[in-house]
């Protein structure tokens, strides 16, 4: 802790790379733990229903499943988004790279947020591109349909769809240029979003997780701990 700290305050172009460990701790349940999404029993695996072909498939079976596990509204961001929002207004942070669609980020205060698989509070129609708030997809009984007739899509990079390029190019540009790489919450599994660490060329990786990571053997620093824990020293 007192090597990050001191990495930290000795940086002034930090970049943060966060999973869905970043949000565990405001009560949204992350993929894979135990407890998690990819662990619950559905009549489809988690990663079928929320693929691109079984949206167009059976959107009904898909924006029932988006209700009640996709779908984190209400949660309040905790401390390790605070903290990366007052690191962005005490000019040190270049930006915070996101796996996470639940907007929390934003909510913290944060602006510097490049969201690699989209976000739940963008909802654009198929048809007409009309935008809708993500309490629309919520409340609606079965599909969400726009005033002309589309179904209402949430603007989140489903399997098998492609990341938005702008946000993939922000997002090395912000890493190649960091004086410290903060990877944390994050199991680091799911490519391309994973390989992104390749373009850090640096000597102040740091991973934080509570389990390991396939790319742990190349940090500078490795915390296996709850991110609550490790950002309330740095709060």
């Amino acid at each position: 802790m007192q090597k990050l700290k001191q990495w930290i305050a000795e940086s002034n172009r930090i970049v943060f790379f966060g999973g869905a460990g970043v949000s565990t701790e405001s009560g949204i349940p992350d993929f894979r733990s135990t407890d998690g999404l990819y662990s619950q029993k559905f009549e489809y695996p988690p990663e079928t229903i929320i693929s691109h072909d079984f949206y167009l498939r059976d959107p009904s079976y898909f924006f029932r499943f988006y209700r009640e596990k996709m779908l984190p509204l209400g949660f309040e961001p905790n401390i390790t988004h605070r903290t990366l929002a007052q690191w962005e207004k005490d000019n040190k942070l270049l930006a915070v790279i996101t796996q996470n669609i639940d907007g929390l980020h934003q909510k913290a205060g944060s602006k510097k947020v490049l969201e690699l698989h989209g976000s739940v509070l963008r909802n654009y129609c198929t048809q007409c591109g009309k935008f809708h708030t993500a309490e629309f997809i919520r409340d609606a009984e079965d599909l969400p349909l726009c005033s002309c007739g589309g179904i209402v899509k949430p603007d989140v990079v489903l399997y098998q769809e492609a990341l938005d390029q702008s946000v993939v190019s922000k997002s090395v540009e912000a890493i190649r240029n960091a004086d410290l790489l903060i990877v944390a919450g994050t199991s680091l599994t799911v490519y391309p979003a994973a390989g992104l660490i390749d373009y850090y060329t640096g000597n102040r990786l740091v991973l934080i997780n509570r389990d390991e990571t396939p790319y742990d053997y190349r940090a500078d620093l490795v915390l296996h701990k709850r991110l609550g824990e490790v950002f309330s020293q740095l709060f």
